[in-house]
């Protein structure tokens, strides 16, 4: 990264339990506050290309790693590294505990893919500081729909799921397709004592990843994150235990919506979406009035058209607040 293309602030954030989270800061001091949520889980804001989402001219957009991923410490592709308080709530205190930490009255949030579910937690939870929200790639984790990734689409892509549960199955766990659950199977492998075992789970995990994001995205590519062994590890061991825990959202998100009635919202979704199918983010759509959902007839989980709606969103969004900002009576 340039030295003229860094945040303009960044740091970590203690937020207990031994762990720091990092966080960053671009765009306008003085702009509307925007919070991005990263997907996984497991992932990390990489070279922070999320920011091109945003107006930086009218916008204060703030960035974080999860507990476990990126920067934050102690990374889960660390074996040795705890997850007994990594866990939704626990995400969303940290959330919580961010925003005081800048001085943020109250944020539009973002969230993709993972992190619309953990934005969706965040809201229902502090629904006061929320100003808006903007979804991009809809998921609520729920059991449905972590069954469906990792079984359902076996239907699919028969040749590809038979070698993930094969693997599964040959692990010596006493996993057997149909009588158990495959992402919990996984989940005890990412968990082994054995690093052996738990770098060919990674890599298993890995190549049904990248095999069920290929329809939307033109074909099957071997993503190059990969290659980085420690991020490959701490991706598939966080995902794992979230959706083996189904989000840790009890209850779950469509059950809450009445939280979220007075708050405006975008979703952004692929109809050729096969992994997070659009009846998520419809379903969803339905049972928030104050929501508006935008179904790209030729993006999957992510593409072109999709992002440019995502920075349209964020531009009404940020100019809707800034507009009821002038219109507010000052302060008494």
């Amino acid at each position: 990264m340039d030295s003229d293309d860094r945040p303009r602030r960044s740091g970590l954030l203690d937020v207990g339990d031994g762990n720091d989270v990092y966080w960053e800061e671009w765009g306008a001091a003085d702009g509307v506050p925007a919070l991005y949520v990263h997907g996984g889980p497991g992932g990390a804001l990489g070279a922070s290309a999320y920011r091109e989402r945003f107006d930086l001219g009218a916008t204060r957009v703030v960035g974080f790693e999860q507990r476990g991923c990126g920067r934050s410490t102690p990374h889960a592709g660390d074996a040795k590294a705890s997850l007994a308080t990594n866990d939704t709530p626990h995400l969303v205190a940290d959330m919580e505990a961010l925003r005081v930490h800048l001085g943020i009255d109250a944020w539009v949030i973002n969230g993709v893919s993972w992190g619309s579910t953990l934005a969706l937690a965040y809201a229902q939870e502090h629904a006061a500081r929320v100003l808006g929200v903007v979804l991009y790639a809809v998921t609520t984790t729920s059991r449905s729909e972590v069954d469906w990734i990792t079984e359902g689409m076996g239907a699919i892509f028969p040749e590809a799921w038979d070698r993930f549960a094969g693997h599964a199955e040959r692990a010596g766990i006493g996993y057997r397709r149909g009588e158990a659950r495959l992402v919990e199977a996984y989940a005890r492998l990412l968990e082994s004592p054995d690093p052996q075992v738990r770098d060919a789970a990674s890599r298993e995990w890995a190549l049904w990843e990248d095999t069920h994001v290929s329809i939307g995205a033109g074909g099957f590519h071997r993503h190059p994150r990969w290659d980085d062994d420690r991020f490959r590890h701490a991706f598939a061991r966080l995902t794992t235990h979230y959706w083996s825990h189904d989000g840790f959202c009890d209850p779950p998100i469509l059950e809450r919506m009445n939280r979220l009635r007075s708050i405006p919202a975008t979703l952004v979704h692929g109809r050729r979406d096969i992994s997070s199918p659009v009846t998520t983010a419809w379903r969803l759509h339905r049972s928030w009035p104050g929501s508006e959902l935008l179904v790209d007839e030729g993006d999957g989980h992510g593409g072109t058209s999709m992002t440019a709606r995502w920075y349209a969103a964020n531009a009404a969004l940020v100019a809707r607040v800034r507009r009821q900002h002038r219109s507010e009576p000052p302060a008494p």
